[in-house]
């Protein structure tokens, strides 16, 4: 199993929320959510919410490999559910959640689970490639952030406005009419993107968290099958160079309107043989 991994934090110094791993024939990578800071009602952190959540779900898509994604994942927010319901408050409004982006290899397909704005890219043998993304959160956060992107990033105003935007997006988390992630209800998992495609037909498999596919989704500099040529060709090293080169050119967010001037970016790139 030939993967290629590279991740980094939003601000050196700071905690990666992002979380990846591989095991033989499968891979995943999360991508926690907080609200910026601001009290979680979780001791631990999102950090820790991310990476414990990936983990389990890491080791039973793998010891369980006939059981559905979709249960896995929910099996796996039961376990953290159980591992910090005595010590948090899980039923704040900003407990810690997570994108999962979830794929296994078996019995010639490819399983996928995709929850969240973490994106997965197939490339096929052709040469083409075929992008899974879970919209709901993009469709929502469209009709509330026009104060957000009218602001220049790092301001004050634009603090204020984005922790109204982050409040109201809150409120719509894990319901009808709004979006789905991963937090303390297993029921999210049911609400995934789910699908299976032939392995013969695949070349690689990548999976991206938002902030390292902001080339592509938020900033239009290149397409996913030019980012994914840049993976073959250099890794995902340069890909993430390439993202913090935009960034550091639009530093206030005139050109490209957004939340953080940076963000946690992790790419994990897997060839297939």
């Amino acid at each position: 199993m030939r993967v290629a991994l590279a991740s980094l934090p939003a601000e050196p110094g700071r905690d990666n929320e992002d979380f990846a791993a591989a095991a033989p024939g499968a891979a995943v990578l999360l991508d926690g959510a907080g609200v910026a800071g601001a009290e979680t009602g979780c001791t631990h952190g999102v950090a820790w919410f991310s990476s414990t959540l990936g983990g389990l779900l890491l080791g039973t898509i793998t010891a369980q490999p006939a059981r559905p994604l979709a249960e896995c994942l929910a099996d796996s927010i039961r376990v953290v559910r159980s591992l910090h319901a005595d010590s948090c408050d899980l039923t704040h409004r900003a407990s810690p959640t997570s994108t999962v982006v979830a794929v296994r290899a078996g019995a010639g397909a490819l399983e996928y689970l995709v929850l969240g704005d973490s994106s997965l890219l197939l490339g096929d043998t052709a040469g083409g490639v075929a992008a899974v993304t879970d919209r709901r959160l993009d469709d929502v956060s469209k009709k509330l952030r026009g104060p957000v992107d009218a602001l220049p990033t790092g301001s004050p105003e634009h603090t204020t406005a984005l922790a109204e935007y982050r409040d109201a997006l809150t409120g719509l988390r894990n319901r009808p009419g709004g979006f789905w992630i991963a937090g303390p209800d297993p029921q999210a998992a049911e609400h995934a993107l789910i699908g299976t495609v032939p392995l013969e037909s695949l070349e690689s498999v990548t999976l991206l968290s938002d902030g390292a596919t902001r080339l592509v989704d938020r900033f239009q500099l290149t397409t996913w099958q030019e980012a994914l040529a840049v993976l073959g060709a250099s890794g995902p090293d340069e890909l993430l160079r390439s993202v913090r080169e935009a960034e550091a050119g639009d530093l206030d967010g005139r050109r490209w309107p957004r939340g953080k001037a940076h963000d946690d970016a992790t790419v994990l790139h897997w060839l297939l043989p």
